[in-house]
């Protein structure tokens, strides 16, 4: 039994021995139950007291509860404390943050639950503490009023992001340090980007698997085995910031749409390797990508077995590896890099592979460019997703990758793609994955 679940053992038997008061105060102590995500950090990006903490999490990654119970420290502990709830919508702040499963209202033992006063749009504590629920839809509401804390959720789905965060910042005044505490799933907004960088920010993330113990087993398997690897999932799942860049050759919307369950019957398989110059730490990876041909002339990507950091000798058996698994027809190589080097590898680990060398003449963009318009008019489907893989395709302009470094698992792509629309065919042989 791993220490989450035995911690959790243990508790439900404390639960079945206890009732009343004992019962409502094992419930409600936080510093049990929470994960590492869930726990107020000391410092931020610059190492001195943070002044905004972001969660960036998945769905049910357990933000709110976060975010709930750090405005419950705040107030039980501060009675002067004057808090501004940000929600959406005033309606999201009422029935999420205040009234909702994780929200003010349930994580509060019963003798320090604040009183709800929805008509004065506020939680008022007995210690003198309040907090008021405020909207992005109208966030001149937050011009005039002044704060010691914040809890702003879901801030990247905001109408108005930055004028709302932006009256909230200047009426963050009250107090020695006032602090805010941002929870939400991310996306590739500016506000969320400058919040990551700014030096006075603590940044926390967690997928929705973090926290799979409380979320109901069937859910996780579900959205895991649907969404898995896709954009939407890396955001909504795993919490990612997925960006978009407008001269990329690929669009992320566009991947989506040619994503596929599985492949039919193929009738021609390729393994595109494209090798690294160097095995060192820190060197380029070796692009592989396996692709196959249907028999109606659709591509279908199969596999990314890109792999970092190996020797020549160590790539090219797993490469070999994976022609074997496949039944590949073939096996592409890009002889730029290592030239009679790369054949001899491939060779030494088996002498029966059929190899092909390709010594590329013209740029990659220019070389990738006839393979997006393949994806475009429909003629490339993805089988499952390929995160790395796309994330190179949808960064990818004719300037290259926006970290500069080498596209090797889109050259390896491109590779495979190419031999199999633009190269003559060979006699095809049918089988099925």
């Amino acid at each position: 039994m791993n220490g989450e679940a035995e911690l959790h053992s243990n508790l439900s038997s404390l639960f079945g021995k206890l009732s009343g008061r004992g019962l409502e105060k094992l419930r409600t102590d936080f510093g049990i139950y929470a994960l590492a995500h869930q726990r107020t950090p000391e410092a931020g990006n610059n190492g001195a007291p943070w002044s905004s903490w972001l969660i960036l999490g998945g769905r049910g990654a357990g933000k709110t509860r976060a975010g709930a119970e750090w405005v419950r420290h705040v107030a039980c502990n501060d009675r002067g404390a004057r808090i501004a709830l940000v929600g959406e919508t005033e309606h999201d702040v009422r029935t999420v943050m205040v009234e909702g499963v994780s929200g003010l209202l349930s994580v509060h033992p019963s003798w320090e639950r604040p009183q709800w006063q929805p008509t004065l749009r506020r939680l008022a504590w007995k210690n003198g503490a309040i907090a008021e629920i405020f909207s992005a839809e109208n966030y001149e509401g937050l011009r005039g009023p002044q704060f010691s804390a914040a809890w702003c959720d879901e801030l990247a789905k905001w109408r108005h992001a930055e004028a709302t965060f932006d009256m909230l910042q200047f009426g963050l005044r009250l107090g020695a340090r006032p602090r805010q505490v941002i929870t939400t799933t991310p996306r590739p907004i500016a506000l969320i980007k400058k919040l990551i960088a700014d030096p006075g920010t603590a940044l926390t993330r967690a997928g929705t698997v973090a926290n799979a113990f409380n979320l109901a087993p069937s859910f996780v398997e579900q959205v895991l085995t649907r969404y898995g690897g896709t954009r939407l999932g890396r955001q909504e799942l795993d919490g990612e910031i997925i960006e978009e860049r407008a001269d990329a050759l690929w669009t992320r919307a566009g991947l989506e749409s040619c994503r596929v369950a599985a492949a039919p019957p193929l009738t021609r398989i390729v393994v595109a390797i494209d090798p690294p110059a160097s095995a060192k730490k820190g060197a380029d990876a070796c692009g592989m990508v396996a692709a196959g041909r249907a028999a109606d002339g659709t591509i279908y990507v199969i596999e990314d077995a890109s792999v970092t950091g190996l020797t020549p000798q160590a790539w090219a058996m797993k490469a070999v590896a994976l022609w074997r698994r496949l039944q590949a027809d073939c096996l592409i190589a890009e002889v730029n890099q290592g030239g009679d080097m790369v054949a001899a590898v491939i060779k030494e680990a088996d002498r029966e592979v059929p190899v092909v060398m390709k010594r590329a003449t013209r740029g990659k963009y220019h070389r990738a460019e006839p393979v997006s318009q393949l994806y475009e008019q429909g003629r490339v489907r993805h089988v499952g997703a390929f995160p790395a893989l796309e994330d190179e395709m949808c960064d990818f302009g004719i300037e290259g990758l926006s970290s500069g470094r080498s596209p090797d698992r889109l050259d390896a792509l491109v590779w495979a793609v190419s031999a199999l629309t633009f190269a003559a065919r060979a006699e095809p042989r049918i089988r099925s994955l």
